[in-house]
């Protein structure tokens, strides 16, 4: 396993490479912005794991700190025909699937991944829009579960697709879906979390399983995952951007 994490932050050190950043406004769009704006964020990236080195712990906190009530964001509920069946038994019969560039392709069930080590950790959540929460998140570290998949040489980034569907009314089904290069992915902070506050995950915080990739803000922390996916790019997947809120205009490199 040691051989393979490796080989893990060596490949996800190429995937500077290939970053992608919309724009909201007709400023934005220009090429020569939209490249500034890719170098900047590349910048930053580079400074953040420079400075506080590439495995570096978020900060944790106290319990005493924890909030009374922890801020529900995004979907709180996809209310999907197939979810209700799945929140109804409790989601006994919910499972990842795990496939794309791996050599052992997985199917996952809650109990199952309850069953693997896990990591419980009090972390603040910061939202793009402006607002921090602490709470205490548990959960299986996601690189357990990607050295049981053994990614191949080629791969450099995981996609997460989820249950809510982010389309209007009569629009064609749009679910969220979000990205982490290999090294992100393999922090020690990054979780498969079940659990809030030492609770069973309830449904508006991502039930039964949601993404913690505690370095990043938190549209790039999926809720209602059914789906890791090991790539090598994502320009194809989607509008091409890494994830939902990033097809948007959102930067793909969410660090903090």
């Amino acid at each position: 396993m040691a051989d393979n994490r490796r080989r893990f932050l060596a490949r996800a050190g190429a995937s500077a490479a290939t970053l992608f950043l919309g724009g909201c406004t007709s400023l934005s769009e220009q090429p020569w912005v939209v490249n500034l704006l890719s170098e900047v964020e590349i910048l930053t990236r580079h400074a953040q794991r420079l400075f506080a080195g590439e495995h570096a712990l978020a900060p944790e906190f106290p319990k005493k700190d924890i909030a009374s009530v922890f801020r529900a964001n995004g979907t709180l509920n996809p209310d999907t025909p197939d979810y209700n069946a799945h929140a109804a038994n409790g989601f006994r019969d919910w499972r990842i699937k795990v496939g794309g560039l791996v050599e052992h392709p997985l199917s996952i069930s809650m109990a199952a991944l309850r069953a693997m080590p896990s990591r419980t950790q009090i972390t603040r959540h910061d939202c793009v829009e402006g607002w921090s929460c602490i709470g205490q998140w548990t959960g299986t570290p996601l690189s357990l579960v990607l050295a049981a998949a053994r990614p191949t040489a080629a791969a450099r980034y995981v996609m997460f697709f989820c249950a809510d569907n982010m389309a209007q009314d009569g629009d064609p089904p749009q679910f969220y879906y979000e990205s982490l290069d290999l090294l992100e992915a393999t922090h020690p902070q990054t979780l498969l979390a079940y659990e809030l506050n030492g609770q069973t995950l309830p449904i508006e915080y991502g039930a039964p399983v949601r993404l913690r990739a505690e370095r990043q803000l938190g549209y790039k922390m999926p809720k209602y995952i059914k789906r890791i996916e090991v790539v090598d790019e994502f320009k194809t997947i989607n509008g091409g951007r890494g994830g939902y809120w990033e097809d948007q205009g959102y930067n793909w490199w969410g660090g903090i």
